[in-house]
Order: C-alpha cells, then structure tokens, then sequence
C-alpha cells in the first residue's frame, strides 16, 4: 500500500497485492470508484464477474439493479462512490460460466487495510453496507444483517452506517418476492439517504 494514501496511488497500487491468493484468478484487482468528495459510500462484497473484466465496481446485474434502487430512493447515482470489501473476484468454474464464491474470514480480512485505507481517504457521511460480507468487514463476524438492516450505527471514520442486503440477494429472490424485497432494499436506501446533512 503506497505511503500517500489519496485514491489515485492506492487505486494503482492494489493491482500489485498479493495479500491472499484471489489475485491468481482473477483479471485485475477492482477499486472503487467515484466521487471523492463523496458523502454516501455504498460498500459491496466483491467484484463479480462483469466488474473483474471491465475493471468498474457494480457494473453486472446487481450494479444495474442498485441503479434502479437508488433513483426510486431519490438518490443521484453519480454523486456516490462505490467500492467493495474485497478487491479481487472469487469464484469457481461451471462449465464455462465463472459463478461467484463467497470470500473467506481471512480473504476478507487480507483485504481490510484496503478498504479502511480508501474509507479514510473518503471521509464520507454515510457509509451504506450492502450485504453480510461488507457489514462483517466493517462491524466483525457477529453482525447480522437481518437484525440491524435499516438501522443508524457509528461507522468508520466518524461516518454513519447503514447495513442492508446486497443488491444481488434481491435478484436471487423468488419470483412471487422480488418487488416486496426491492421495496425493503429502497427504505433501506432511504434510511441512509436522510442521515446525510
């Protein structure tokens, strides 16, 4: 990690790290990107498929459906920076697809310094956790989603966090559930959207 932490260095620099072996299959590493003045920072788990070959956080289906998620939370897609806990894609072959594979405790916390780096760098308001893996990355292995979603916390850095499921659990959601799902993921966003001052 450069000594000068301003995102530019550090966005250059982890394309080197070798802190854990995801770097091996994976195209590059996938920094965040963004506003750097921005007041809401939206943190994912990993790049996924799409964001390993483009190089862009959040740019596969759950990027789009987080797009959509943050219009109908009356949110301006471009006034937010977007990053993930881990900065390298994990996954295993199925024929020819590559199908995401959860990161472990120690992959995650390979990459810790990382994203407490760029965090600090940031200085954001609101800090919005998508998912389990980023929620953990930031508050240990105890935290549960599914009881704190929604809910103020102290955060990293002074900012406010608020945890909330990953866009992609709403697209693995049944049929009959999506709309009620993304309905919940948008107060979610809501939520976070009224801390700001």
């Amino acid at each position: 990690m450069p000594e000068r932490r301003s995102l530019g260095r550090m966005r250059e620099a982890v394309q080197a790290c070798r802190g854990c072996d995801l770097w091996r299959d994976a195209t590059q590493a996938v920094f965040g990107e963004g506003p750097a003045h921005a007041a809401l920072v939206l943190v994912g788990e990993q790049p996924g498929d799409q964001e390993d070959r483009q190089g862009h956080p959040f740019v596969g289906p759950a990027g789009r459906l987080l797009d959509r998620g943050l219009e109908s939370a009356g949110i301006e897609s471009a006034a937010v920076y977007r990053t993930n806990a881990v900065k390298h894609f994990k996954w295993e072959p199925r024929g020819k697809r590559r199908i995401h594979k959860s990161p472990s405790r120690w992959e995650v916390a390979a990459c810790g310094p990382w994203l407490a780096a760029e965090l600090d760098a940031l200085s954001p308001e609101v800090l919005v956790l998508l998912g389990a893996t980023a929620a953990q990355a930031v508050f240990g292995a105890g935290f549960r989603v599914t009881r704190e979603r929604g809910r103020p916390q102290p955060g990293p850095g002074g900012a406010t966090a608020v945890a909330t499921v990953h866009p992609s659990a709403v697209l693995r959601a049944r049929e009959g559930d999506r709309e009620q799902e993304m309905a919940h993921f948008v107060a979610d966003l809501r939520a976070a959207a009224a801390l700001l001052g």
